[in-house]
């Protein structure tokens, strides 16, 4: 049986609590390379508040295998600041400085503010236009209009379509149908978009970034339609990106390994491609930390 595609990250790779989970005791400037030990994709946000240096840009392309993907965000200097406009330089300067990960790159992320709204789409129209043709490009709006089904929303889709675009689709109801009693959740609150979910593909690599709650279990109630809604992107041929996070991320790992072996059992039981099996590092052997992503 042939196999699926599907990209299982979180929100970064360096995170101290992760030591015994993922990193097995590992030196800082190690972590990455352990990290993709476990898991095939990470968000990459950094890129959006700083250009990283070249000689960064060498050590974590040296870090991660072939079969890696980043999902880096484009600098916010471009998408906040420059609101799209007059920004080609500064764009072909930032492509620049990464291009010895640009076949690492799965999707570059456009993260939009809030405030961009309907009236702005030639704008996201034109800048999508002069996107180089051989990357992948996904964008994350904002602006509640954009979700309310009408013809605004009905647009946009229409454009990602046409630019073979991503709609990255943010799913925020396990984080804030929790209770504000840790620092956590109460900042998750302030910075998460609470926007509706419409769980649509404009393109060949939907990317699903999922948000829980520190309660692991009470997560599951809001993963079960992505555990019907993944097989059919991967069914339809689409190599689909899902990014876990928990308001700390401290057991992120945890609650993505557990999704992930769900959609895979899911895959098994339709009699679908199959996903490879992975699991969170248990000991100090190099052998037992070496778990292939690979499908």
């Amino acid at each position: 049986m042939s196999s699926s595609q599907l990209y299982l990250g979180l929100p970064m790779w360096s995170h101290s609590h992760w030591q015994h989970s993922v990193y097995q005791q590992c030196q800082q400037s190690e972590r990455l390379a352990r990290y993709a030990q476990v898991f095939n994709t990470v968000e990459g946000n950094t890129t959006f508040y700083a250009t990283p240096s070249l000689n960064t840009v060498n050590n974590w392309a040296s870090a991660t295998d072939d079969n890696f993907r980043f999902t880096f965000k484009l600098p916010k200097s471009i998408t906040h600041e420059h609101k799209l406009h007059n920004c080609q330089q500064a764009l072909a300067e930032f492509f620049n400085v990464m291009a010895k990960l640009h076949e690492k790159v799965g999707v570059w992320k456009i993260q939009l503010p809030s405030k961009f709204g309907p009236r702005d789409l030639p704008i996201l129209n034109n800048f999508l236009t002069q996107l180089p043709a051989d990357m992948q490009f996904g964008v994350e709006v904002r602006h509640r209009e954009f979700f309310a089904k009408g013809e605004a929303e009905k647009q946009l889709n229409r454009m990602l379509i046409e630019h073979n675009c991503n709609r990255i689709i943010m799913d925020t109801r396990a984080v804030f149908a929790a209770p504000p009693t840790t620092a956590a959740i109460i900042d998750a609150h302030e910075k998460k978009p609470k926007v509706p979910v419409h769980p649509i593909a404009t393109a060949e690599n939907p990317i699903i970034r999922f948000v829980g709650e520190h309660d692991l279990d009470k997560n599951q109630h809001y993963f079960n339609n992505w555990l019907t809604q993944i097989p059919k992107w991967l069914a339809q041929g689409k190599q689909p990106y899902l990014f876990i996070h928990t308001p700390d991320n401290d057991f992120a790992p945890e609650q993505a390994v557990d999704f992930y072996q769900q959609l895979r059992a899911k895959l098994s039981n339709m009699g679908l491609p199959t996903l490879a099996n992975i699991e969170l590092p248990q000991t100090n052997d190099a052998s037992q930390d070496q778990l292939d992503l690979g499908f």
